[in-house]
Parts: C-alpha cells; structure tokens; sequence
C-alpha cells in the first residue's frame, strides 16, 4: 500500500451522502468517535447505568473515568497519532474503557478474537504494526515467542488479574497503573475520515483482511439501524451474547445502548445456556441479541423452559439465515419472535433487517434506511423483483480499504463507495430481500449445478433435525459431492435408516439429484469465536 493510502486522513471517502441525508445524518468535520460515551456527561446522564454484568457495574460517570485513564495511560507510553493498540480481551468492563480511552487520545484499537492462536495473532501484530497490546490475564499465554516473532510489539498490559510469569514482551504493565492518572480526558482533535477501530475478517477464504473504520461509522450505524429497528430508549438494558470482537456484538454492546443513555449486559466467558439463562434472570436485561445457532442451543437446552425471559422485550438475530424452526421453537420459550437482519464487518453492522412490526419467515429484511442495495447479475445488470442477483451495498458507514491489502480492496470495495458482498439475493415485490447462497459457492453435481444452502435450507427445515451443514466435498477422483453434517434432535436413531429417510426427503422438496450423497451425524456442529458454523472445521468431520 502506498504511503498516501495509509495516511490517517482518509480523503478518498466517498462524498456521495444520499444515505446521510434520507436519515438525517450529520457529522461535524472535527468528530472523534468517544463522543459515543462521553456526550453522556454532557447530557447528564453520568449517575445512569451504562455497564453490568457479572464482572462488575459502572455508571456513565465511572465509565468515562476509566476510559480517560486509559487514554492518559496510553499517551504515557509514547504513542504517536494513529497508532495501533491491539485488544485482545473479554467483554468485562475494561474492553469499552479500554477502546473508548484509546479512541478518545486518537489511537487506534484493533479487536481481535480471543480465540485466536498464537500464529495468527504474530499476524495481526505484524500486519498492523501494534507496539503495545492490552489483554486479559487469562490470556498472556497467547502473547509467547511465536506471536512475538518480527513484530514490533514492545509492551503489554494485563488487565482483570496479575500477568502470567513466562516470556513475555520488554515491558508488562498490570491495569494497576492506570490509578494514577487523570480521570478527565480531552478529546484528540481527529478528522470525521480518520481511522478510530480496526476489525479483522475471520480469514475463511485465505488471510484475513484489517477492516478500517472511521470516526463516524459508528454515530452513522447507529442512526440507520438502532434508530429506525431496535428503538432503544434510555432504560433499556441490551444483552449481546456475540462478544465485542465481533461487529455485530460490537453494535450491540457498545455502540447503540451508549448511544442514548441505556446499559448493557456483559458475560465473559464460554456463553453457555446456563451463563445466558442465569444472567438473564439476574440482570433482567430487556433486548436479546443472539445468532440461529445460538437460539437452536437455548431452546434446546436443558433450563430453558424454567428460566423466567419476561424482562425482554426484544430478540434479534444476525449473520446466519433463521429457520422456521428456531423461530417457532424461541417463540413458544419466550413468547418473542425473532428479528432477522444481515450485515457484515465491512459496513459494521446490519443493512437489511426485518421490523418487529413487519417481518418474513427466511428473510435477511427491508433495506435498513441509510443504506442503498441494488442486486445485479453476473454482467452488472440491475435485476428486478424476484430476479436472482449479486448483493451490492453503499452507506457511510462502508469501510474505506482493507488495510495493506489493494488487491482484495480492488475487489470488494467498488467505485463510489459500493461494496460487492458476493451473496446471492432475491427480492420479492414487497422489498424483503431471501439469501441463497454465495456467489462463488455453484458446485457440480452428476452433471448439475447445486448451491449448497439450498439443500441445507431444506434440511433444516426436517422435524428431526436439530442443526445441519452442507457444503462441497472433493473425492479422491477429483469430482465434486455434497455432504451434509447432521445433528439430529434425539440420540436414538440408525445411521443407516436416517440417511436414507433425510435423502428422501431432500429428493422429495427439491429434485432428485441434489440430494446430499454423504450424510455425517455428530454431536453438535463447531462454532466459531463469534459463534457461527465452522465451516473449515466441518471439512474436516
């Protein structure tokens, strides 16, 4: 990447406000994205709850303390403008200081997986030219010799306990040291298009790629989704299980609730549906924000129906498509149907999104204001109704570049500020846009071309069948199959009759030749860190 590519100041952001001005959006040029939080001071609303959890409470007034702490302890370390922080912590109450303290003296945090190894987290490191990293005591093992190796990484602090004796980098410094300094913080001078947060994509199909964003991504999600489709009022208390790493999580916990005075839960740890359910009926927390394979463990879990859910008010759902199945299934435990919406990390959050007022069975939703869609064929020919086509999405909250990476930039990141998502779309007369499948993911079958989630979809929807994947399989003659990964709903069955019964049925609602030729049963589907079906890992089942 050129050095006028990495300049702080993104000045190429598109200028096309369309979206800003259907949502009546405006930005200040001088914006600094910690305004999230601290405007609450100004509005007088530091004596209000802003965090719980089982990890501890904080008002707005002790959150801004700690956040300016932060900062200060930041500055004292010799950063310069712009430079990298990475965060590689849980959602306890140090992660929104910690990134808010950081955003505010004009750094830039970078949030990271917990789950990622040490290889991968050299790459972050080196990637992203981080000198300093904050994390959780439970995780310095993480920082070892491999994940130090050509980087340029020289201090770490340890938050949340004392840090774990091996080798670690020159300089390791406990949360401790932030007592002593200032709890008021002005705020750094930054441009509404200078970076303020990076996120990594999960690397699913090769290295993953810095997301870059900007000081007023996060004002602008908010006023097109939370806005218009959650609606948060100030006493509300918003439970996101996917954890702040993750974009959607990150809107969840941080970005809406902050937004207008309201709190929010955080669980560290594994979420567990004990941990969920115990929390929910500590904390009595009013939105739920979950994913399908999410709602599929609590509905089926034990506890379930002895939890008392009547504190909420709202249930949301992202990410992966929602069958009919789990939305019946949460309906009867709680008495809520779930809102569907879709997003992605390069627009930060949701950009279609069902309503709790109006919504469909198996649809991403509505376009969100705020954000154009157009759906378009292999040529670029806009499609109409009911017509399949590739989704392409524009609003300002879009990241402007993945970081050090023109070529993947080139290709998803299009003229004007399109991105190309690369998902395959229909939209019905009435504006609810239906996923089916990728772009790139059309296989072969005996001669016949079979998108895999059409296949899964139908699986799903099988009374017997607790959850499922299907994807491409190579033989060991070169041709392609499709394999389906079952997780049935009771462990009484026969393998045999089983596969024969779900190849049926999939010959009976589809055609014939789509049926799934290899049918695996386990235990229960691997899940990524922010908690959706591991894909590369089911290769290998």
């Amino acid at each position: 990447m050129t050095t006028s590519m990495k300049n702080q100041i993104f000045d190429q952001v598109p200028t096309d406000n369309s979206g800003s001005r259907e949502i009546g959006f405006a930005i200040p040029q001088a914006y600094n994205a910690s305004r999230i939080l601290f405007d609450n001071l100004a509005h007088g609303r530091g004596d209000r709850l802003a965090l719980t959890g089982p990890a501890g409470s904080r008002s707005y007034a002790e959150l801004c303390a700690d956040a300016s702490r932060w900062g200060h302890g930041f500055q004292s370390l010799g950063l310069r403008r712009g430079d990298r922080i990475l965060m590689f912590l849980d959602d306890t109450p140090a992660y929104p200081a910690a990134f808010f303290g950081a955003v505010r003296a004009g750094y830039v945090p970078l949030l990271i997986n917990t789950l990622t190894p040490s290889d991968l987290l050299q790459f972050y490191l080196s990637d992203s030219g981080a000198s300093v990293a904050v994390t959780d005591a439970e995780f310095c093992p993480r920082f070892d010799a491999v994940a130090r190796k050509d980087t340029s990484l020289r201090t770490l602090v340890v938050t949340n306990g004392p840090a774990a004796n091996h080798a670690v980098p020159d300089t390791v410094i406990t949360a401790q040291w932030l007592q002593g300094f200032s709890t008021d913080l002005a705020e750094a001078d930054t441009h509404r298009n200078e970076m303020a947060f990076w996120m990594y994509s999960s690397g699913s199909t090769g290295r993953p790629k810095g997301i870059v964003h900007l000081q007023h991504d996060m004002a602008y999600s908010e006023a097109a989704f939370a806005r218009n489709v959650l609606k948060l009022k100030a006493g509300d208390i918003c439970f996101s299980v996917p954890k702040i790493f993750f974009a959607y999580g990150f809107g969840n916990s941080i970005t809406f609730p902050f937004s207008v005075g309201a709190a929010t839960l955080l669980l560290p740890g594994q979420p567990k549906p004990a941990a969920i359910f115990g929390a929910i009926e500590r904390f009595r927390p009013t939105a739920f924000f979950g994913l399908p394979t999410l709602y599929t463990a609590l509905t089926k879990a034990d506890g379930a129906t002895s939890t008392d859910f009547s504190s909420l008010r709202l249930a949301l759902s992202a990410a992966e498509v929602l069958s009919v199945e789990v939305f019946n299934g949460w309906k009867a435990l709680t008495g809520l149907e779930i809102v569907e919406g879709l997003g992605s990390t390069e627009a930060l959050h949701i950009y279609l999104s069902n309503r709790p007022e109006r919504k469909k069975l198996g649809a991403a939703g509505l376009r969100v204001p705020g954000y154009e869609i157009l759906l378009k064929d292999k040529d670029g020919r806009e499609v109409g109704d009911n017509e399949e086509g590739i989704l392409w999405v524009r609003g300002d909250s879009n990241t402007p570049l993945y970081w050090n990476r023109p070529d993947k930039s080139a290709e998803t990141i299009r003229d004007d500020g399109w991105i190309y998502t690369g998902d395959r779309f229909v939209r019905d007369s009435d504006g609810f846009h239906f996923f089916r499948g990728r772009a790139d993911d059309l296989i072969k079958i005996s001669g016949q071309w079979v998108y895999p989630l059409e296949v899964e979809l139908c699986l799903i929807e099988h009374p017997d069948i607790r959850e499922c994947a299907v994807f491409a399989a190579e033989l060991p003659d070169r041709r392609m199959t499709l394999k389906a990964v079952v997780v049935m709903n009771s462990s009484a069955f026969d393998a045999a009759e089983a596969t024969k019964m779900l190849q049926d049925y999939v010959k009976a609602k589809l055609l014939p030749y789509k049926y799934p030729r290899e049918i695996t049963f386990i235990d229960e589907l691997p899940k990524t860190g922010t908690g959706k079906i591991d894909r590369q890992a089911l290769m290998r089942v």
